[in-house]
């Protein structure tokens, strides 16, 4: 059902962004900032909430449904970020609220660092470098022998635009890709698996490229991992929540997987103390696109979004789209 827009309506922006796009949205939105604290918030909420008609925030903080309900005259959230799985979606298409994402413009870079993590598991480079900074090399010899990365079977988790441009990266290796997706994607020239177990047995490297959200909590399980096995390697950039942190901090501490390449975790920015004890890991602190081209291309279709739900009451980039407003 589409909400009412109030004559005093307002921008709020909820958890932290870019710098460059707070300001903007300060000066040219003159748009609220939600407090931090919870006390504060609840004030702030009784004075501000029912001017709020658009959210801007991203997928590492999103809007709930409590927080949603707090704001009666909201019409879109915008998030700055391909993940909305922080956003209670479900909430929104109820109250006839609008949400979109930035896809496409951070394809490429999180790609580059799958590819990357995936090198530096196998080769173990960051590990290496570690060693010849510790002076070992001139007292203990040469670095031990590590894994080659072309040639290698590679399964891939989630063959959506990420996914796709993975393969298309690995594929110049000479790696043999094979996917599971929730479907079978159309004229793919790549061998589907049935089940992640099923894919994970039959490579070399897992690399996780799914939406995050309920529908793929822990799809990444046990089982899984067990499958990938004692000489497998995972790969996540998707999002912390499609694999099951405690069974892969387990797997990993059991020798029952070779290594891992990690740009995302279940409860950022906390990491597993286990994981940052383990050489065989590569950790990078959700930096998969974060370089200067594809981050002013993010802040750029955020701002797009907000401009033509203002101007029209729609979203350019919609995961969904705002009811009609009245």
């Amino acid at each position: 059902m589409p909400r009412s827009v109030p004559d005093s309506a307002r921008i709020l922006q909820v958890g932290p962004l870019k710098p460059s796009l707070t300001e903007t949205l300060r000066t040219k939105y003159d748009a609220l900032v939600l407090p931090a604290d919870p006390a504060e918030r609840a004030g702030f909420l009784t004075t501000h909430g029912a001017h709020v008609t658009a959210v801007v925030t991203s997928g590492r903080t999103g809007v709930d449904a409590t927080l949603m309900s707090a704001l009666p005259a909201l019409g879109a959230v915008v998030n700055f970020g391909v993940g909305y799985d922080t956003t209670d979606v479900d909430a929104a298409a109820a109250a006839g609220v609008g949400v979109s994402n930035t896809p496409d413009v951070l394809t490429d870079c999180v790609a580059d660092t799958a590819v990357g993590l995936m090198i530096d598991a196998l080769r173990r480079f960051t590990d290496a470098d570690r060693y010849l900074r510790a002076g070992r090399w001139p007292v203990d010899g040469n670095y031990p022998l590590t894994r080659q990365v072309s040639n290698s079977r590679v399964g891939i988790i989630g063959m959506g635009r990420i996914g796709g441009a993975i393969a298309k990266r690995l594929s110049a290796f000479g790696c043999t890709i094979s996917y599971h997706n929730r479907h079978r994607v159309a004229d793919s020239p790549y061998r589907y698996a049935g089940s992640p177990v099923e894919l994970a047995r039959d490579v070399d490297v897992l690399v996780v490229a799914a939406a995050g959200g309920s529908g793929t909590r822990r799809l990444i399980d046990a089982d899984v991992l067990e499958a990938l096995g004692p000489q497998g390697y995972l790969i996540n950039i998707a999002r912390g929540s499609v694999v099951d942190e405690d069974a892969l901090v387990a797997a990993l501490g059991a020798g029952r997987l070779a290594g891992a390449g990690l740009d995302v975790f279940v409860d950022e920015p906390n990491v597993p103390v286990e994981l940052l004890r383990m050489d065989n890991v590569v950790l990078l602190p959700h930096v998969g696109s974060g370089t200067v081209e594809t981050r002013a291309a993010m802040e750029a279709l955020t701002l797009r979004n907000l401009d033509e739900f203002l101007a029209t009451g729609q979203l350019v980039t919609p995961v969904l789209q705002p009811a009609a407003r009245v």
